[in-house]
């Protein structure tokens, strides 16, 4: 695990509250190892078969550009597991920045094969207020992690640090003026960013043949509802987990059975703002 300083158990505050202005001055912090490698290699072993199926269905076009596509598991398993959507480092960044009666929304991945494109300069939410032109405070949080390492071939993300609290349109004019480098996350396995997801960014080709699978766990201000973004929770996975993570799932649908919750469609599909 990285070097985290711990008080009485739990990372330090002072040292939360350092991650969490982070995000709010630049839109996102790195976390470096906090997983072990052996647990995202697992899930990546698991996440193959869904690509697969994945790909199956959508062919090359894929549904986040052309041979690039997200892909919801289910969430049960290791795609549920406490370490991963409960952590007690991760969380009290997100409770610090979205409250700590907030709601985790998303559990889902993108990745990028052989043949993918560069997206557009996009963010993934609109301004909360359109009318006023202005921004807020965070209310919308991507954690992501890679299932392979990231390099510079395999398409990384690049993001324009502290573009969140600009409008789109400044930003974009400050990118093009050389003002705002648009720069590559590289990242390891077990490596972690917590990131304000209205910052501009884009997916980049992945020039190899091995896919590069990116987790994103969303986690938002309890009055945020977007219909096309939730978790559907299997009861039995739901009993499972902590009193923490029962709470932050408390506005997603829940199911009976595994096999209820796993009959779904993609319904995110608009993704770029």
């Amino acid at each position: 695990m990285t070097d985290i300083p711990f008080s009485n158990g739990r990372p330090d505050p002072v040292w939360v509250r350092e991650r969490a202005d982070e995000v709010r001055r630049t839109s996102a912090t790195l976390i470096r190892g906090l997983f072990p490698v052996e647990t995202i290699d697992a899930l990546n072993i698991d996440f193959q078969p869904l690509l697969e199926e994945t790909i199956r269905q959508e062919g090359n076009e894929g549904n986040r550009g052309k041979n690039r596509y997200y892909v919801t598991p289910l969430f049960h398993g290791l795609w549920a597991d406490s370490e991963l959507i409960d952590n007690d480092v991760i969380m009290p960044i997100v409770e610090q920045l979205v409250g700590d009666d907030g709601v985790l929304c998303q559990v889902a991945t993108d990745t990028p094969c052989l043949g993918s494109e560069y997206q557009q300069l996009h963010r993934d939410t609109q301004l909360l207020f359109p009318e006023s032109g202005q921004e807020t405070p965070p209310y919308q949080l991507a954690v992501n992690f890679p299932l392979v390492d990231v390099t510079d071939e395999n398409g990384p993300l690049e993001m324009a640090a502290c573009t969140h609290m600009l409008s789109k349109e400044d930003g974009l004019q400050r990118i093009e003026k050389g003002e705002i480098p648009v720069e590559q996350v590289l990242m390891k396995r077990g490596d972690v960013m917590i990131r304000d997801v209205r910052h501009i960014h884009r997916g980049t080709p992945n020039k190899t043949n091995i896919p590069r699978p990116m987790v994103v766990i969303g986690y938002s201000r309890r009055w945020l509802f977007r219909p096309e973004v939730q978790i559907r929770v299997p009861r039995q996975t739901l009993e499972n987990l902590s009193k923490r993570a029962q709470k932050w799932l408390r506005f997603n649908p829940i199911f009976d059975t595994i096999e209820e919750a796993n009959k779904k469609e993609e319904s995110y599909r608009s993704f770029a703002y």
